[in-house]
């Protein structure tokens, strides 16, 4: 449980910074079984001379695995690195993502025996299924996207890109000009990780943003729709989105798209709730009741596309700040477009 026990362990020092190889060991287990009865079952071990002095975590995580942890990181062999707070942070992490991420490894090897897998890396790299920790899962799904995105476009003879990935909720953009860009130290969805990850720069801004009007200027975003309940025309009662601008707007068009929508999973998109819902939001934007529904109808076209300026014009600010920025000359560059709704918007 992230952060939900911090048990606090004495590591003296000698007079010459040497670590002392003391350990209150019973005190240390009466600590940790104090915790799993509580119900923790994840534990992450960060002590302040660990990259130097593994000695007192492993015998840590020998009396948690003792004790009956399920999941024991530890911050020697998750980043071996000095710095306690940053360090910590990545183990932290780690502890609370490898659960699941072993879950759904787990599954996926049941369904595939003799298979050897490998599963793609932040860094752009591949591991092995029992090498692979949540520390490395933080944004593989981006980081898969930059590197096929790449192989595709040496494949057809580009060999600078800028890799645009935009889905439901957000814009991932990076830079390729022959080799992947890395960093150590990260910040994702504020957590602040030590760990290779392919240098990627995410704004808030995808399907799912949602549109709304506060009294004084057009919003999209930071705010989204998420999978559930989704945009206003997935017809689960969900509020007005880009997608439903692009659907208002005839970009996309309900009966070229399956029937996956709604409570049961069997219906359209919906349309017609997100003219009414746009219609509504112009009336308002213009603080009128609605007494021109034609003039109202056209005003909610204009709102949708104005939407879809606002999004793309933050998109197009994430490009300018891998690129432009970092110095480089884009006249030299190809957009590689990828994910659920770059198509629309590239």
């Amino acid at each position: 449980m992230l952060y939900d026990e911090v048990i606090e362990i004495d590591e003296r020092i000698g007079a010459h910074g040497d670590v002392v190889r003391e350990l209150d060991a019973a005190g240390a287990e009466a600590a940790l079984r104090a915790a799993h009865s509580r119900g923790v079952r994840a534990c992450a071990i960060v002590l302040m001379h660990g990259y130097r002095f593994p000695a007192h975590e492993q015998a840590l995580a020998t009396l948690a695995a003792r004790v009956g942890f399920e999941q024991i990181s530890v911050s020697h062999r998750v980043s071996p690195l000095i710095k306690l707070v940053a360090r910590g942070d990545t183990t932290v992490a780690d502890a609370y993502l490898s659960p699941v991420l072993r879950r759904y490894v787990e599954r996926v090897a049941a369904a595939l025996p003799g298979t050897r897998l490998q599963f793609m890396q932040s860094s752009g790299g591949l591991s092995d299924a029992k090498s692979f920790h949540g520390k490395d899962a933080i944004l593989s799904g981006p980081a898969g996207g930059i590197v096929g995105a790449a192989r595709a476009a040496q494949a057809a003879g580009f060999a600078k890109i800028i890799a645009f990935d935009l889905g439901g909720t957000s814009t991932d953009v990076g830079h390729f000009a022959g080799d992947y860009e890395r960093a150590l130290d990260v910040e994702v969805a504020g957590v602040r990780l030590r760990t290779p990850i392919l240098r990627i720069h995410t704004v808030a801004a995808g399907g799912g943003s949602i549109c709304s009007f506060d009294g004084v200027r057009l919003r999209v975003g930071p705010e989204s729709a998420g999978a559930n309940p989704g945009p206003a025309s997935y017809r689960r009662g969900g509020p007005l989105t880009i997608t439903d601008c692009n659907v208002l707007l005839g970009r996309i068009q309900p009966d070229f798209f399956p029937s996956l929508f709604g409570a049961q999973g069997d219906q359209p998109l919906d349309a017609d709730t997100v003219r009414r819902l746009f219609v509504d939001l112009a009336a308002s934007v213009t603080g009128s009741d609605d007494i021109d529904v034609h003039a109202t109808a056209s005003s909610a076209a204009a709102l949708a596309a104005g939407c879809i300026r606002i999004a793309v014009e933050n998109m197009a600010n994430a490009i300018k700040k891998i690129s432009v920025q970092g110095g480089h000359d884009m006249t030299d560059y190809t957009l590689t477009c990828f994910g659920g709704a770059a198509g629309q918007h590239s």
